[in-house]
């Protein structure tokens, strides 16, 4: 699958199969996550993969848009460290561009997977930080389950050449 195709056909999948993940697949992903752009290549990103059964069935609990969880054999977690920015504030832009990333390469290597926030909700980042043991000083952004789609949805056409302007408003 080309760039452009993987761009234009990911679509966000909330079924999947059960069939496991294999760790080079996980592996790929997070290569391809790391691989975004980062302000002054800071790269303050840190994932958790997250395979287990009750952790994963435990996070709808206090997260509503994580349904899905209970039936993705696999979850990664991005998480900014700000203690690693070189230029303040930007942990969130290059942790957004990390996760995009992870979805592309998912859809390009035949996964479902769906992006679920987390930050800026403060009640989901202390849970979250609770049931992982996450540092104090690092962020949980957002969660990407992760599974072979039990579901197809077909490309959505969202370009609106309303919203382009060259030069001016």
């Amino acid at each position: 699958m080309d760039t452009m195709q993987a761009i234009l056909t990911r679509r966000s999948i909330r079924k999947y199969t059960s069939q496991p993940v294999p760790e080079k697949i996980i592996t790929g992903v997070l290569e391809a996550a790391m691989s975004a752009p980062s302000a002054g290549n800071q790269q303050p990103w840190h994932f958790v993969v997250i395979t287990d059964r009750e952790t994963l069935d435990s996070i709808p609990v206090f997260h509503p848009h994580t349904l899905m969880l209970k039936e993705a054999s696999t979850a990664i977690l991005v998480c900014g460290d700000p203690s690693l920015e070189k230029h303040q504030g930007y942990w969130v832009q290059d942790c957004a561009a990390a996760t995009q990333n992870l979805l592309l390469a998912a859809h390009a290597l035949g996964l479902g997977a769906v992006w679920t926030g987390f930050y800026p909700r403060e009640d989901r980042v202390i849970k979250t930080r609770q049931l992982l043991g996450l540092p104090e000083h690092v962020i949980p952004l957002a969660l990407v389950p992760i599974g072979y789609p039990a579901e197809e949805k077909p490309p959505a056409k969202r370009y609106d050449a309303s919203r382009v302007h060259f030069n001016r408003w």
